[in-house]
């Protein structure tokens, strides 16, 4: 239950009594910050350590003329008493299985030894390896805690807000880790030995075992995948861990990937009853006003995902696919019909030899079958049906592709949130006007949010007219919640646009009116909610051709 404070400090209603002084007491943010601060001078220091080291290794020694005739006299009697056993294991199945499991043994032990050599020679470059991931966590982290410090604003707004920042300064210091990869090559590179040798060992050792090379390669593989992903992970800063968890895909891959296979054995139901229509039908006419039968596996994964709180089934969700795939595609069978008639003629012949001809009209029902199939679009389907927190976990799910990206790589919007969108710097000058300066601002916040469909708050990200609409509110105009068209009724049209200014767009979907709208930069840029919210240049043929006016506010 919670209780309200007065002014003087008392408590309404029932006394609560003082509790006792506890000996943990929380952090200051300003503490935290500093000692933020300490960790990445120490991690730096620890790289420096490290980098020294590694300088100071000498390449390996060439194996001498001595050591060369060993390794070949070894391997000689090696092979001339495994050769031996093999003419007489043949005769005792208990021989011929121990001799292969000393076969197995021995190479284990050869791989064992190389392993280990090469784990020590190649140990200082690792060391710099861990030490650079280990100081760019700690200067991520600290860089965060200090913008969160200068600016208190970036903690409010939710899950999806703070995990948008902390994404915002992973991509900061992307540059960093991308030279910590380079200088780990040129580390690698100097622990190389006689590298044209090895690679024609390598070629004959493919050549005759393909099958083991294949098997050692897909362990390698999902070894560097593990690392490149713990790797990525470490450079969000503190606290990550929690934001990735919450945007993540709780259910099983399995039942991920059966849902979307469910959904679409619906849609293919569907595809094959429209196909089949007019051979399944008795009508005389048809007419045919379908949308495309489609949606995007990333949408319906995390509305499902939102709606079931944690791990979920595919036959937990059966009911919820159905559900969702009814309010996507709206089939409407309308027959219309129509009295029509046709001419008949008689002949006859009356007694006296005369023929006659009679014409009529025969009347009849003719059918007019019309089909029409509407598809809502799934992610316009969320506003509609979820609460304010489940919107709030279908943006944050939106905003990673639930850390799935994998998943279905052809969806759209792997390239859309997985690849950094177009950048404009606004100019100087334009920023000499306050009211323009103070909406940059606080639009810019958002970069890389989700397109939510009827979105318009920081928790559950926008849609366009909710972007504006939020940031006009923030920067000192009331205007509530406006769409498109309402946001261009508010404002004056105008030929001369300048930065500050609205700039608004027809046909982008089926809609009538104003369809979209976005804020304008200059020099033909403008800010606004895309699928992600980013940057957009109006020179391009597609917003030419949507492009209906520019708008200039009160």
């Amino acid at each position: 239950m919670s209780e309200r404070t007065n002014k003087g400090g008392a408590t309404s209603g029932q006394k609560v009594p003082k509790s006792p002084k506890s000996k943990f007491r929380a952090k200051s943010q300003q503490e935290q910050t500093a000692e933020s601060k300490l960790r990445m001078e120490k991690r730096g220091e620890q790289l420096d350590k490290a980098k020294k080291k590694l300088a100071k290794q000498k390449p390996p020694k060439k194996s001498g003329p001595v050591k060369k005739a060993g390794r070949a006299a070894g391997a000689t009697v090696h092979g001339y008493v495994h050769g031996k056993l093999y003419e007489v294991e043949h005769e005792n199945v208990g021989t011929e299985s121990a001799h292969r499991s000393e076969l197995v043994g021995e190479a284990a032990l050869r791989s064992t030894s190389r392993y280990v050599k090469k784990q020590i020679r190649e140990h200082p470059a690792k060391a710099v390896q861990k030490a650079e991931s280990r100081h760019i966590k700690a200067t991520a982290d600290y860089q965060y805690r200090a913008t969160v410090e200068a600016h208190p604003e970036m903690q409010k707004g939710g899950a999806v807000s703070r995990y948008i920042q902390k994404q915002k300064i992973k991509r900061q210091y992307a540059k960093q880790a991308r030279e910590a990869a380079k200088q780990t090559a040129k580390a690698a590179e100097k622990t190389a030995v006689t590298t044209e040798k090895l690679a024609a060992r390598a070629v004959a050792f493919v050549k005759r075992h393909p099958v083991g090379v294949l098997l050692f390669l897909a362990c390698f593989l999902l070894l560097v995948l593990m690392q490149s992903c713990m790797s990525s992970a470490v450079t969000i800063g503190n606290g990550v861990v929690g934001a990735i968890g919450a945007s993540t895909y709780a259910a099983e891959d399995a039942d991920l990937r059966g849902a979307e296979a469910a959904y679409c054995g619906l849609e293919a139901e569907l595809q094959d009853y429209l196909d089949s229509y007019e051979s399944t039908h008795d009508y005389d006419e048809y007419h045919f006003e379908l949308d495309d039968i489609e949606h995007d596996p990333y949408v319906l994964l995390s509305i499902i995902s939102a709606i079931h709180e944690g791990a979920w089934t595919v036959d937990e969700v059966q009911g919820t696919l159905q559900m969702l795939f009814e309010k996507q595609y709206i089939l409407t069978e309308t027959v219309v019909t129509e009295r029509r008639y046709y001419l008949e003629t008689d002949t006859w012949t009356d007694e006296e030899g005369n023929t006659h001809t009679d014409t009529y009209r025969v009347y009849y029902d003719y059918y007019i079958c019309t089909v029409t199939l509407e598809n809502f679009n799934l992610s316009h389907l969320p506003v509609y049906m979820m609460t304010e927190n489940q919107l709030s976990r279908y943006a944050l799910y939106m905003a990673g592709l639930g850390n799935r990206p994998d998943l279905f790589p052809t969806s759209g919007y792997v390239d859309k949130y997985t690849q950094p969108g177009e950048q404009y710097e606004v100019p100087a000058e334009a920023l000499a006007d306050e009211s323009f300066a103070a909406m940059l601002e606080v639009a810019e916040q958002f970069v890389g949010y989700p397109y939510v469909w009827g979105g318009s708050s920081p928790a559950t990200s926008f849609d366009c007219s909710g972007y504006l609409s939020y940031i006009l509110n923030q920067c000192g105009w009331d205007i509530g919640r406006l769409g498109a068209q309402g946001l261009y009724n508010y404002c004056t049209p105008v030929s001369d646009p300048r930065p500050g200014d609205l700039v608004f767009f027809v046909g982008t979907y089926d809609t009538t009116g104003v369809s979209h709208c976005g804020l304008y930069l200059g020099d033909g840029w403008m800010l606004h909610a895309g699928d992600p919210i980013g940057y957009a240049n109006l020179n391009t043929t597609y917003w030419q051709s949507h492009l209906y006016a520019y708008g200039r506010l009160p």
